[in-house]
Formats: C-alpha cells, sequence, structure tokens
C-alpha cells in the first residue's frame, strides 16, 4: 500500500512539474538573441575607390629591334644615361654589309657603262636606247642599295627617347626577334601610377583627386599622389578604365613597384559614422527596451569600414553591429 504521506507529495510534485514546464515554455518564447552593439561615433569619414597598378615613368619606353639577328655587340649598361637616336646594341650585321658592298660595286659598273654608252651615243656608235637601258639598270640597283642600307640599319639598335637605361633583357649571342623587349628606357622623373579602375567606379574619379598609396616595400607608410588623367576609352573585355597618377619628385616608390591605391573622392572631418557592417537594405537595427527596432536612415559617405549616417540615428542609439541571419523587428536581442 501507498503511504498516506507519499500520498500528498505527489499533489506537490506535479505541481512543480508543471511549473517548470511553464517556465522553459515561457523562456523559449522570449528568448533573446546575442548581438554586437556599436554607438555612432564622430570621425573623418572617407569615401574612395580602390585599384591596384604599377609604378613607371611619365615618359618611357619598350625597345625591340627591328629585323630578328643575333646580337653582335652591346653598347650601354644598365643605368647609363642615354640620348635620342644613340645605338644601344648591335645585331650581327655581316651579311648585310656584304650586300651593301656587292650592290655598291655593281652600282660602280653600271655608272661606268652608262658613261660610255653616253659617250658612244654621241658620236653615233651605239643608240640612245643603250644608255637609257644602262641608266635604268643603274637608276634600279641604287634603289636596291637604299634597301640593303635600311635594312643594315635596321640590325642597329637606338634610343628612341633622351632617357636612363633602366633594363635590359637580353645577353651577347642571343637570337632576338622583333616582338621581344630589349631594353626599357625613361625618365627618372617625374613618376606616376598607372591603374585599372572598375567601369562602375570611374564616373566618381576625376582629374586632381587625391590618392593614398600602400606598398609592400614600405608597410608602415601611406604615401600620396595625385590623379592626372583618364583615358577617354574603357576595356570592355575586363570592362576597366585605365588611370594615371602622378606622383611627387621625392617619392620614394620605384619604377616597376606594384601598389595598392584609394582614390580619395569624398572626404568629411566631422561625421556621425557607424560600422559599415551595420547596413542592412539602406535600414539599421537599433536595440531599444530589449528589442530589435528598425530604423530608415538617410547615408552620406560610404566607406570601406565606416559609412556616415546623414539621419535616422543619433549618438546616443545603441546599434546592431552584424545583425544575425533572419532577425526582424521586435525580436528579443541582448548585448553580447
Amino acid at each position: 500500500m501507498i503511504s498516506r504521506r507519499r500520498f500528498r507529495r505527489l499533489p506537490m510534485l506535479l505541481l512543480l512539474a508543471v511549473l517548470l514546464a511553464v517556465a522553459g515554455y515561457a523562456i523559449s518564447r522570449s528568448g533573446a538573441r546575442d548581438v554586437e552593439l556599436v554607438t555612432p561615433f564622430r570621425g573623418q569619414a572617407v569615401e574612395a575607390v580602390y585599384a591596384t597598378g604599377v609604378v613607371e615613368p611619365e615618359q618611357w619606353a619598350k625597345i625591340a629591334a627591328l629585323a630578328p639577328g643575333r646580337i653582335a655587340e652591346i653598347l650601354v649598361r644598365e643605368g647609363d644615361t642615354v640620348r635620342q637616336g644613340q645605338p644601344l646594341a648591335r645585331l650581327d650585321d655581316r651579311e648585310a654589309r656584304a650586300r651593301v658592298a656587292e650592290l655598291e660595286a655593281k652600282a660602280a659598273y653600271w655608272r661606268e657603262q652608262m658613261v660610255r654608252s653616253k659617250a658612244l651615243a654621241d658620236r653615233g656608235i651605239r643608240s640612245q636606247d643603250a644608255f637609257e637601258k644602262d641608266k635604268s639598270e643603274l637608276d634600279q640597283v641604287t634603289s636596291a642599295i637604299a634597301a640593303a642600307r635600311q635594312r643594315r640599319s635596321d640590325l642597329m639598335v637606338t634610343a628612341p627617347l633622351d632617357g636612363t637605361v633602366m633594363r635590359r633583357d637580353f645577353e651577347l649571342g642571343e637570337v632576338v626577334g622583333i616582338n621581344d623587349v630589349l631594353f626599357w628606357i625613361g625618365a627618372p622623373r617625374p613618376l606616376r601610377i598607372t591603374a585599372d579602375v572598375d567601369e562602375e567606379d570611374i564616373p566618381r574619379v576625376t582629374a586632381g583627386q587625391k590618392v593614398l598609396i600602400k606598398a609592400d616595400a614600405f608597410p608602415d607608410r601611406v604615401l600620396e599622389a595625385r590623379v592626372n588623367r583618364i583615358t577617354p576609352k574603357g576595356d570592355p573585355i575586363n570592362k576597366t578604365f585605365r588611370v594615371r597618377m602622378v606622383l611627387p619628385d621625392d617619392t620614394p616608390l620605384l619604377v616597376g613597384m606594384t601598389t595598392e591605391v584609394n582614390i580619395i573622392t569624398a572626404e568629411k572631418a566631422d561625421a556621425l559614422l557607424v560600422a559599415a557592417s551595420a547596413l542592412v537594405g539602406g535600414r539599421l537595427f537599433v536595440m531599444r527596451d530589449g528589442e530589435a527596432v528598425l530604423r530608415p536612415v538617410t547615408i552620406g559617405i560610404r566607406g570601406r569600414k565606416a559609412i556616415e549616417v546623414l539621419d535616422g540615428v543619433g549618438p546616443d542609439d545603441r546599434v546592431i553591429a552584424n545583425p544575425p541571419a533572419g532577425l526582424k523587428p521586435g525580436d528579443k536581442v541582448r548585448a553580447k
């Protein structure tokens, strides 16, 4: 038999179980989601267009041979200053020189033959047609000499502009083609950065804008440049426009360095800012009395990490920085 004492305990245990179940259900219905809260703050708002670029001289040229051949002589070294038209290297021109000598000998023969023909024609011994034929032969050889001399000249690589030999990409005895770059020549100053900017961003880029530069060679320094010009025609394949940025003469950057650039398109010194990750479809979640409240806001300058808020929240609001997936207005939230 069940004792009276145990029988009296049963209603109390049942009541406690019901209360625990009701409390658990209430807690599950009103459970708050953990969120990260931030407070809007005052600071500098910066909007920038990001791109990568390469440092190069403002005036420079890649130089290739005008004819294929074997390098026979190197006439300058890297770092040398050269003038326009100065010989830089010579390809093997023995065959070309022999051809010019052969044609010049033929020209001398036909020149003498023409003199004899003219003298005989004047005396009536030979016809005038013989003289004209000899003159035609001389004219043909003379034209061939000009072409042969040009081919010989093409075997001499010359500087197309004044500058410094920045790089040489061949060795003595190497066989090169007409598409092989042999020398890089340019003026040491001024330097520029050439970058390809996405066509979606190019409407915001104009000449004169400040550019902030980061380079792996100078990790602790932020360098500056200015937008100089934008190419009028874009690249339809890569969907980019080429932007040239001029560097100051005292820049530590060297030709050929790769850089990350941020072209400053808008800037404000004292703006109300909030983390960019808080923005959801042009609105912000704020926490009010333990609930998530969705606020429409007016956005000004958009930066990569922070955005300017012109209207909709104030410095005393507690903004949800990274709204969790599925968060809805009215959901219970609590700060992490």
